[in-house]
């Protein structure tokens, strides 16, 4: 039995899938490395380890005892689905809610809102919703009014912190 090495990548190890014969075909060592695996939905391309040549035809022989290193891609036609989060932007989104959408919720319903992910409201007045909410446990009810009123847009972000030290020393006194 002949045998390929291979590592994704993002791994540190290598893997060894046998086959019979000399050589076996760039086609074939994706189909059993798709199927060893378990992937779907991305296309894999494949490059030697020692001289980071890539591998571009299907029909391509690898021969036995080689090293290769695989990467994951993408199939093509299908959107990536990771989106990430870009500091504040004004989009449509926040217009929405400063225009004064009346389909959209308003900050103070969404303060009081279990499930803010199918809320109709905009990204931003849920972040809001979300970060009031999430604190809600941790503080004592003069400093849950002082988020209240930060996260209803009476002062831009948290409030300083000589506020909270001013809120925490009035609670121990009293």
């Amino acid at each position: 039995m002949s045998c390929v090495h291979y590592r994704f990548q993002s791994r540190l190890t290598y893997d060894s899938l046998q086959f019979e014969g000399l050589n076996i075909t760039v086609g074939e060592l994706k189909r059993q490395i798709m199927r060893r695996e378990r992937l779907k939905f991305c296309q894999l391309k494949i490059s030697k380890a020692q001289t980071d040549e890539e591998y571009t035809d299907d029909d391509a022989l690898i021969p036995k005892n080689t090293s290769v290193i695989i990467r994951r891609v993408p199939a093509a036609g299908l959107k990536s689905s990771n989106r990430r989060f870009v500091g504040h932007q004004a989009g449509p989104s926040a217009k929405s809610s400063q225009t004064g959408d009346s389909s959209l919720l308003s900050l103070e319903q969404l303060l009081k809102t279990e499930n803010l992910a199918e809320a109709k409201a905009s990204e931003e007045d849920k972040l809001k919703a979300m970060m009031y909410q999430s604190s809600l446990c941790y503080y004592s009810s003069r400093a849950a009014a002082l988020l209240r009123t930060s996260a209803s847009g009476g002062a831009q972000g948290f409030p300083a912190a000589s506020c909270w030290r001013w809120t925490t020393q009035t609670e121990r006194e009293s």
